[in-house]
């Protein structure tokens, strides 16, 4: 679908890497621009997960990507990437605001070069304003964001959430404001900047209760009983039973009352559901906990009530309908192994995007996209030779 776009990536973490897997999932020409000692991603990973020295937290996010090690403190290996920007579609970069500024490669900069370029900088708050130069990290903007408020019972602190969604969500914010301007470029043949950052991220993430809030809807107190929403009706949330727990989500009284065989539940209205939700969140809690979750998943499929298992990943990895849509792709590496990994999570005539190359090793195409940017062979070693652009370990045992 974007087999035509070519994409320089200058991307480390997660929000910006994920950014362009989403391109280059989709057919893009994506060359990761590293330092000769590589991106962070490389030499870090959560709970020090490594395949063979290979770390999960740069597979996760390096597929359908090239990778060229260049020093861009270097005069030469500025002229390399400036060349290269000529014939690029796409630049992508998550540094802090103006360190590419000062790399030479900001945006007014290149649009010089390339006034076609789409340039898209991914940022922890955005390119101005007072917080620009504070760092922006996921854990860091759930707290600000009011994110982590929403969240545990009346007398627990904040709870975060327990994975990285804002810089996920971030990154495909970056995405979709990619390929829009890239749209737009065929009506107008010209670039445009774009920005995604965490904060705004965050903040989408919670459309819904900002937006109440915002036009004078003060949200609940967080529930002494532990309903998983400040504006939801009871019930709603994760209930316990006498075997495990299930989640419960936006069930009328009356359903309630049949369920549980309890007429007490027919004295709350609809509106009582948001009024004396606590009341009602207490009740729903005391009946669920008398029977197995079993027992209560075959009486609300009876009652067509809203409902899903808690599961942890062991349970959600052997899922039918994960299993159903391919949501875990799986692959060779040279170094690593068997990879398994989540797929691209959207299907294009039911069909996966394909892993057509596995995240490259440290400047593993360096020479092939030298040679695609116009040196030859004696210019290549040249430039290894300075220092200005390392090769593969693997690439070098072999020539």
């Amino acid at each position: 679908m974007l087999k035509s776009v070519k994409v320089l990536s200058f991307t480390h973490f997660l929000q910006g890497p994920a950014a362009v897997q989403f391109l280059g999932d989709l057919g893009a020409d994506v060359i990761k621009i590293e330092h000769p000692r590589g991106a962070y991603e490389r030499h870090w990973s959560g709970l020090n997960a490594f395949l063979n020295e290979e770390s999960i937290f740069y597979l996760l996010a390096g597929r359908n990507q090239r990778s060229l090690s260049i020093n861009l403190q270097t005069e030469e290996g500025k002229e390399i990437i400036y060349k290269m920007v000529k014939e690029a579609d796409v630049l992508v970069e998550n540094f802090r605001p103006g360190v590419m500024d000062r790399l030479g490669f900001g945006y007014e900069e290149l649009k010089k070069i390339n006034p076609s370029l789409v340039y898209c900088s991914c940022s922890g708050f955005g390119s101005t304003g007072p917080y620009k130069d504070r760092p922006g990290q996921d854990l860091l903007l759930q707290a600000m964001s009011g994110l982590a408020s929403l969240n545990g019972k009346k007398k627990d602190a904040p709870v975060l959430v327990g994975s990285a969604i804002i810089d996920q969500h971030a990154a495909t914010l970056a995405a979709m404001g990619i390929l829009a301007a890239l749209y737009e470029r065929k009506e107008t043949g010209k670039g445009k900047k774009v920005e995604s950052n965490l904060l705004s991220a965050a903040l989408d993430l919670q459309i819904e209760p900002f937006n109440y809030y915002l036009n004078g809807f003060p949200l609940y107190e967080r529930s002494e009983s532990g309903i998983s929403s400040r504006f939801h009706q009871a019930p709603y949330g994760v209930f316990e039973t006498s075997d495990d727990y299930l989640c419960l989500s936006l069930t009328n009284t009356a359903k309630l009352a049949a369920v549980f065989e309890n007429d007490e539940f027919l004295q709350w209205s609809y509106e009582d559901q948001f009024d004396e939700r606590e009341a009602i969140n207490t009740k729903v809690a005391e009946h669920i906990k008398r029977n197995t979750k079993q027992f209560w998943f075959d009486k609300f499929d009876a009652h067509q009530i809203w409902y899903s298992p808690v599961n942890n990943y062991e349970d959600i990895e052997k899922d039918p309908q994960v299993e159903w849509n391919k949501n875990i792709l799986e692959f060779d590496h040279p170094t690593a192994g068997k990879v398994r990994l989540l797929s691209h999570p959207v299907r294009y005539d039911g069909q996966a995007p394909k892993v057509r190359k596995v995240p490259p090793k440290l400047g593993e195409q360096t020479e092939e996209v030298l040679k695609e940017a116009g040196f030859n062979d004696k210019e290549i070693a040249n430039l290894i030779d300075k220092g200005v652009v390392t090769k593969s370990q693997e690439v070098v045992s072999k020539s």
